[in-house]
């Protein structure tokens, strides 16, 4: 049996680590990763980096490696992705599962404004402050690169390119983050508004609980919906069990029939 993982998320690698063990005998598993980080800590199991060509693409690298079961445990704002996977998903009868980690839900004292997009973030910002931690990702820069008047500390695994903002103080850093690192971090660079994408997890939440300390505003870009009609699950155990209750060669040995 051949499961195909969407993964880059830690959720896929533990997914992947479940999986992989002596549990499972004769199963084989794929991990595809994006390629979007320099060095990205590899899952066990095969692992394909890149990406397939459009849901046709990945429809036919279904189709030609036998497939059974596709995965997709993507970053929850990998919308792109997610829609191949479900329009291939679809061509070919593979059956899909989405791996989501829940999104935050914000608590007495937070000062959260969501938008739907990088574009309504930037937007909100000149009448929120004019120092913004922002922590959406290197990629979606160009949305703020506008905004000369406001300064900001962005925080990514890799370096950003252009476009980006003119003002900007470039943090290197991947989580999981600690509390006493981002209150300092937001005391030592004189933040006043922070932005972020609902990415849920507790790995980079910290900042949440430091803003509302701080009485900080908070940007909060909501995350896509998944494809209609594809089961979600929110955790790798979640998974397993989703996986193991459906396809009698995952069950284990001892398993009950």
């Amino acid at each position: 049996m051949h499961v195909l993982i969407l993964g880059g998320t830690t959720e896929a690698r533990v997914l992947a680590e479940s999986l992989a063990g002596p549990a499972y005998p004769g199963l084989r598993l794929t991990s595809s990763l994006a390629g979007r980080v320099g060095a990205p800590r590899l899952p066990p199991g095969e692992v394909r980096v890149g990406g397939f060509g459009g849901p046709e693409g990945l429809a036919r690298w279904l189709r030609d490696h036998t497939v059974d079961v596709l995965v997709d445990a993507t970053h929850p704002f990998a919308g792109t992705i997610s829609s191949n996977a479900a329009s291939a998903a679809a061509a070919t009868g593979v059956p899909l599962l989405a791996l989501r980690r829940p999104g935050w839900t914000p608590v007495a004292g937070d000062l959260w404004h969501e938008t739907g997009s990088l574009e309504e973030a930037a937007g909100l910002l000149p009448s929120l402050g004019r120092r913004v931690f922002l922590t959406t990702g290197r990629l979606g820069l160009a949305a703020f690169a506008d905004l000369d008047d406001l300064w900001f500390l962005v925080r990514s695994v890799d370096a950003p390119g252009a476009p980006a903002p003119a003002r900007m103080e470039v943090l290197l850093d991947r989580g999981p983050f600690t509390l006493d690192g981002e209150r300092e971090l937001l005391r030592r660079h004189a933040v006043d508004v922070v932005v972020t994408k609902d990415s849920g997890g507790r790995a980079t939440a910290p900042k949440l609980t430091a803003a509302r300390e701080a009485g900080l505003p908070v940007v909060v870009v909501r995350r896509p919906r998944v494809p209609a009609g594809v089961p979600v699950v929110p955790d790798p155990g979640a998974a397993v069990d989703w996986l193991t209750e459906r396809f009698r060669p995952l069950r284990r040995p001892d398993a009950r029939t």
